[in-house]
């Protein structure tokens, strides 16, 4: 464009916004029909009266001015637009505006009857990882226990291995899951030390393990326990203390003392930790029995050992079928399951010198599911089984067992599980922790059930030869 074109183009330009933006004078009647009007009004106004625009204040000259009515989207387009009677062309011509600011909409109010109520799993409790932790940080203190053939395998038509948890340093299987627990213990809580209350396998495993790993511990013991258990507390190098005369006296007293010097009370729980030391039996089972079909794992006072195995063995085949056993005067798993939720008191009076560390035990939530989802069926034996199975356990085995440790085998004695016959089955042998008398009175009542000793009373006459009568029946009863 030349100098000429640029200067009658800017003087023309000046002309039409002064005009467009002066006053417009009042119209006359014979401008009504005028197009000019028309058209400034058509690119010019607002699209209808009142209407609001987003833009800012824009014009020719300085900013602020005056507002002008054109619409920004109308100028999105203007260095495109022939303009002026199609003579000039503007090339370039920016429009700034104000950011549009987007406000959100308010948030809906929903009614309860609305909402959908979508039930979420449980998260998991248990993980294998946690187990194969534990597998590894006990090791080198935890004996890795045998689990060999038994002799009572062709009797009753199957593969029977048994998992002797019983053969550790205290006689229990808990020593997994204690020590486990304590490694997991701060360094303050080790220093400070930790302090236990009930005569039963957990209390002897802390006291021996944390006598190992230098922690102090103490034991609160009542009055009534027998002298032999607390000599063992002490030969484990544990601080001894008997205080009341039921266990409910010495556990109240623990805690006293624990919150007052900073001891770490411990109790048999269901946590993860201790979970996670209990199932490394699982994990063992699997590597020593190749090809196995089925476990078999005492359920009573031990729900964390079944709950914690049934996870390692499900990790790794979940075909394996795992059964808990329960004694039939404390059936407290089973109810459980029926009612779909852990069963606080149960009203039964099971044999407390036969059951008493089981009965002392309660299952927890988390025990619970686990078990739950995991365990495939529980079932319930008397307490007759059991002695004729620790009776075997003497006999084929040349082991001495309690109760406890002889339920998996007294489930099979009994003929409870027919669909295991021709099966590889491993059994936990769980603890030996039995005091001798009790041991021996066992003995004698199991030899009886089974068909061994005979207790009879015979009353004679006073006339010479009926002893001799009667000794000659017992001859040909073959009585020795």
């Amino acid at each position: 464009m030349n100098f000429a074109a640029q200067l009658f183009y800017s003087s023309y330009l000046s002309e039409r916004l002064e005009r467009l933006y002066s006053p417009r004078p009042a119209i006359k009647d014979n401008e009504e029909n005028d197009p000019f009007w028309q058209r400034e009004e058509l690119h010019l106004g607002p699209s209808h009266c009142g209407a609001v625009h987003k833009c800012g204040p824009v014009s020719n000259g300085n900013r602020g001015r005056r507002p002008t009515l054109i619409e920004p989207e109308r100028l999105k387009d203007f260095g495109e637009e022939e303009l002026l009677n199609g003579d000039v062309k503007v090339h370039e011509t920016k429009v700034m505006e104000r950011p549009e600011i987007m406000l959100m909409e308010p948030q809906k109010t929903r009614r309860v009857s609305e909402f959908q109520i979508v039930s979420r799993p449980l998260p998991q409790y248990l993980h294998f990882e946690d187990i194969s932790a534990a597998a590894f940080r006990i090791q080198s203190e935890i004996q890795k226990t045998p689990c060999t053939y038994s002799r009572l395998s062709k009797q009753y038509g199957m593969e029977i291995y048994l998992k002797k948890e019983h053969l550790h340093y205290t006689g229990s299987v808990k020593e997994r899951g204690v020590l486990y627990l304590l490694t997991s213990l701060t360094q303050e809580q080790q220093r400070n030390g930790v302090i236990v209350a009930s005569d039963c396998n957990f209390s002897m495993a802390v006291a021996h393990h944390a006598v190992e790993m230098k922690i102090p511990v103490f034991v609160i013991m009542p009055s009534s326990c027998s002298s032999p258990r607390l000599r063992i507390y002490r030969d484990y190098g544990a601080m001894v203390i008997s205080y009341g005369s039921t266990s409910q006296d010495s556990q109240t007293h623990a805690r006293h003392l624990a919150k007052e010097n900073g001891y770490l009370y411990m109790e048999e729980d269901e946590s993860a930790a201790y979970l996670a030391g209990l199932g490394t039996v699982g994990m063992e089972i699997y590597e020593q029995v190749p090809k196995l079909d089925a476990v078999i794992v005492p359920a009573a006072g031990q729900y964390g050992l079944l709950a914690a195995t049934a996870a390692a063995i499900k990790h790794f085949n979940s075909q394996i079928l795992v059964i808990g056993i329960e004694p039939e005067g404390f059936p407290l798993l089973l109810q459980s399951l029926k009612t779909d939720s852990p069963v606080k008191d149960m009203h039964c009076n099971p044999n407390k010198r036969l059951y008493g560390d089981l009965v002392a035990r309660s299952l927890g939530v988390n025990t619970f599911h686990l078990a739950k989802k995991l365990v495939n069926k529980v079932i319930t034996v008397s307490e007759e089984d059991s002695l004729v199975a620790m009776l075997r356990f003497q006999e084929f085995e040349r082991s001495t067992v309690d109760t406890e440790g002889a339920m998996g085998l007294a489930a099979i004695l009994a003929g409870q599980l027919p669909e295991l016959r021709g099966k590889k089955v491993a059994v936990v042998v769980s603890s030996a922790n039995m005091e001798l008398e009790m041991v021996r009175r066992c003995v004698d009542r199991a030899l009886v059930l089974d068909d061994r000793v005979s207790k009879f009373c015979v009353q004679l006459g006073e006339w010479p030869g009926d002893m001799a009568k009667l000794l000659d029946v017992l001859s040909r009863e073959d009585v020795r």
